[in-house]
């Protein structure tokens, strides 16, 4: 195309007559004519190779909005990318190798997918903000940092919350980390180990249930889970089916009171459904149905026959 070259006639015409002094007196300066911005912009579309300019980016303009209601732009950029990544990875800043660091349960594939990074993406435009946070979405992720590595390294450091406890409220058991956060839900068997935790609240306060089970001592194989009453207080479910009703305050006492009942009179091992060990150094038995009703006959039998002498 040829290369515009602007014409200055409108400006450059000067009278000879003018180089002269002596031959006429000189006339008064008259204010140069400025040309109106439309003259200039009809001048310089009039321009040789202008006109084909325009005409070519009108049917590329056409062309590429035709592409995009059909969906071939969306299908291309799928595949090879947005423009600027397809530009900064032709000059180098592609992706070529990703470093994760402190994955365990969570794979190297699902980080890619869920941070968005595919080899359609540059690291010159690659958004690490926006990967931390579609990253930090996922519960098993405590924290991460992601850092671009020039020319084309990414690095990524993941620290991922660590199963500790199963927590069950509504029919659902769900696997959670110290803080209490649910990560999982309860599909492998390796996590049927965890200490079980029932109840609305229990899982923000799974730590005081882990210290519970700490403070048990050699009944803690004996527990099979520690259910939260009304978001105040643990009661523990023995495997054998007794419950334990703990107070509110003082449990780690009312625990080690327990381990000595039942070393020295296996209370655990009585024909009991429920200890209540609410009130300090009072131990309160619930007895089976059956069982309380027998009792209750020989009280009254007993009560009759005193009643009866003389």
């Amino acid at each position: 195309m040829a290369e515009f070259q602007p014409s200055f006639a409108v400006y450059a015409g000067v009278s000879n007559d003018l180089l002269s002094e002596t031959r006429r007196p000189r006339a008064p300066a008259r204010p140069r004519p400025r040309a109106p911005v439309l003259t200039l912009l009809l001048t310089v579309a009039a321009a040789r190779g202008t006109g084909l300019f325009l005409a070519l980016a009108f049917l590329a303009s056409v062309s590429l909005y035709g592409c995009i209601l059909g969906g071939q732009y969306a299908a291309f950029t799928a595949a090879e990318g947005a423009p600027p990544d397809i530009f900064a990875r032709a000059i180098g800043f592609g992706i070529k190798s990703v470093t994760i660091v402190g994955a365990g349960d969570l794979t190297e594939q699902k980080i890619l997918n869920i941070g968005g990074i595919d080899p359609t993406k540059s690291l010159l435009f690659l958004d690490v903000a926006k990967v931390r946070e579609r990253l930090k979405v996922l519960p098993l992720v405590k924290e991460v940092s992601v850092s671009k590595l020039y020319p084309h390294r990414l690095f990524i450091d993941i620290q991922e919350r660590k199963p500790i406890a199963l927590w069950q409220q509504d029919g659902q058991v769900k696997v959670i980390a110290d803080d209490g956060m649910p990560i999982d839900k309860l599909d492998e068997p390796r996590f049927l180990s965890l200490p079980l935790a029932v109840g609305v609240g229990a899982n923000a306060h799974i730590d005081e249930y882990l210290a519970l089970l700490a403070a048990a001592g050699d009944l803690r194989p004996r527990i099979e889970a520690g259910i939260y009453v009304a978001q105040r207080r643990w009661t523990l479910k023995m495997k054998n089916g007794v419950e334990v009703a703990l107070p509110e305050t003082g449990a780690a006492a009312a625990i080690a009171e327990l381990v000595r009942l039942q070393r020295e009179y296996h209370v655990l091992d009585k024909d009991v459904v429920g200890l209540d060990l609410r009130i300090p150094g009072r131990l309160v038995a619930t007895l089976p149905e059956a069982v309380a009703r027998s009792r209750l006959d020989v009280l009254a039998h007993r009560a009759a026959h005193k009643g009866g002498q003389t």
